[in-house]
């Protein structure tokens, strides 16, 4: 349906049975995140907040809390969106169904966007009219937590130049002057962030606009990784099927169908502590120098709804979003680089730890050992593309027999069991990894690896679990999945490995070791969460057996130590609402 505006939105879902309203008042000071959590979890519908203290606005969440609900809301736009990012990755399409085509092409008239007027029922407000929502208890304050950042490249001016992304907005809190100042924080590989070197290079502040609300779509539009020269404001017009509608105001871009937008700039080296912050690997990114964005004014209509979500340990209304951009872009990655058949970006580990791949060795058909070599060449294009390449660790496999990347416990047992970890581990040092994991050297330091698997089966796992010696500091074996070894301990691992080392330990195909073997292995989730959230592949991957030939790591196991570590961030602990 063509929502001109999130109220529109709100009333066709309450006419649907998918809102709960919230009518008794309420904190922004964590309660009003604790019952999203609540209802995430439990009755999955959407929250409208119709008291808050200290404001007069109300506030929505858990809007895209489901799959279903998201296909819902952009039931009329979805066929020919994915036709449009189908044209766009593949001109050629247009040539085999050019009818098909034509009637895409047709509704691409929606990604024009309209100049308006500036629209009359905006009001100037402070910042501190806003709902203050804080979600997490060591929260630095109030944070936007569903923004759409604009900002437009200086050497090439223009709407359909911009960028429009979702990046974390601290409204108050640490040493930021209320209602002049708000915390601007975005990760690395960021489109805002070459906006602003390029205007620090000119000598010049950068101009940022920050729409907060209007149809779901522009939300959308905001976190959509798209096709190289498809400008996010042309999406979000197509997938509303209404024109995205802009103003222009004291320099600034406007969008006129927001609910709330608040102008300002980012000047050269104008830095200030930012955070910390309850984040969707499920731990704090903690108090970083980030760019503070200098408040020129604040508009607000005058029935205006704040949106927002609340992230943490995964699934998350956010998770809903990474599944709406897959139902949405489909195989854009696999068709984008040559031999990769599925990918998959592990959410229940915070996404861009952990990949998990499937891949052809189409050139080496004579090839009698079946090792990995276009795998690894894929890889590398893998971890040079777009929002994956923040990735830590990249599983491989060919598409010999090859497993469903989406069932995890599938995957690794088919990995685990075909592996050479004489020969398949790949480390890259000293590089960058996402800003908000803490597992690494430093911010936006720290390690990837590949590890990439071909051929027949090596090894038999083990199902059940056989005796293990352990040496004092160890205990607890548990099998997470079939050859796949967990071990609790705070010891050395040194004296680990050499007692793991006297023994027949062939069908154990990878060890980890972590701070609670139970909680571990009593759900697979759990494995992938701690595991690779909480080490850096680099200084985390030790090995049964180890040597380095030729500056290549070999192990005949290798032992992952995935405890908590002194420079790790601290783990979410919700508040919960009596």
């Amino acid at each position: 349906m063509a929502y001109k505006n999130l109220q529109q939105c709100i009333s066709d879902l309450q006419k649907n049975g998918e809102v709960r309203i919230v009518s008794e008042e309420v904190s922004p000071d964590l309660h009003m995140a604790s019952i999203h959590l609540d209802e995430f979890k439990e009755g999955k519908k959407t929250l409208l907040f119709e008291s808050i203290k200290g404001t007069k606005y109300r506030s929505v969440s858990n809007l895209f809390g489901t799959l279903e609900r998201g296909k819902f809301l952009f039931r009329d736009s979805m066929s020919f969106v994915k036709n449009l990012i189908a044209l766009k990755l593949n001109p050629t399409n247009a040539l085999n169904n050019p009818v098909k085509s034509l009637f895409t092409i047709i509704n691409g008239i929606y990604s024009i966007p309209k100049k308006v007027s500036f629209p009359k029922s905006f009001k100037e407000i402070k910042i501190e009219d806003l709902p203050q929502i804080k979600c997490w208890k060591e929260d630095g304050g109030a944070f936007i937590t569903l923004p759409q950042v604009y900002s437009e490249d200086l050497e090439n001016p223009g709407i359909l130049n911009s960028n429009l992304g979702m990046y974390r907005i601290q409204l108050s809190g640490n040493d930021y002057e209320l209602n002049k100042e708000v915390g601007m924080h975005y990760q690395i590989h960021r489109g805002i962030g070459v906006h602003q070197k390029k205007a620090i290079k000119k000598g010049e502040p950068l101009k940022v606009s920050i729409f907060v609300g209007g149809p779901p779509a522009h939300t959308f539009a905001a976190v959509m990784p798209l096709p190289e020269g498809m400008s996010e404001l042309s999406f979000a017009g197509v997938l509303a099927k209404r024109r995205f509608r802009y103003a222009k105001k004291d320099g600034y871009t406007i969008s006129a169908d927001a609910d709330f937008v608040i102008c300002g700039e980012l000047h050269s080296n104008d830095l200030k502590p930012e955070g910390p912050f309850g984040d969707h690997l499920g731990y704090y990114s903690l108090k970083h120098e980030f760019p503070v964005l200098r408040v020129h004014k604040v508009y607000a209509k005058e029935n205006g709804i704040w949106p927002f979500t609340v992230v943490g340990r995964p699934p998350q209304e956010d998770s809903q979003f990474g599944a709406l951009i897959h139902e949405i872009s489909g195989k854009a990655i696999e068709k984008e680089i040559p031999g990769l058949k599925s990918l998959n970006a592990v959410d229940d580990s915070g996404v861009h730890p952990l990949l998990l791949a499937v891949g052809s060795e189409r050139y080496t058909p004579y090839n009698p050992t079946k090792k990995p070599q276009e795998l690894l060449t894929i890889a590398n294009r893998i971890l040079g593309t777009g929002q994956v390449s923040l990735a830590k660790f990249l599983f491989i496999c060919d598409e010999e027999n090859g497993p469903n990347v989406n069932n995890k416990e599938e995957y690794f047992t088919h990995f685990l069991e075909r592996v050479d970890w004489a020969r398949d581990l790949h480390f890259q040092t000293k590089t960058t990894i996402d800003t908000l994991d803490y597992s690494g050297d430093g911010l936006n330091e720290g390690s990837k690896v590949v590890i990439a698997a071909a051929g027949e089966i090596k090894r038999r796992l083990s199902e059940s679990l056989t005796q293990i010696d352990l040496p004092t500091g160890f205990s607890n074996p548990n099998l997470v999945s079939n050859g796949n070894l967990v071990v609790e301990g705070n010891g050395a691992i040194k004296d680990l490995i050499s007692i793991l080392e006297q023994q027949n330990l062939e069908e154990i195909g990878l060890i980890t070791l972590v701070d609670d073997s139970q909680f571990v292995s009593e759900d697979f989730s759990n494995w992938l969460w701690v595991t690779f959230t909480r080490s850096n592949p680099a200084s985390d991957i030790y090995g049964l057996n180890s040597e380095t030939k030729n500056k290549h790591y070999s192990c005949s196991i290798p032992v992952i130590d995935a405890r908590i570590k002194a420079h790790h961030a601290p783990i979410l602990e919700r508040y919960v609402s009596s």
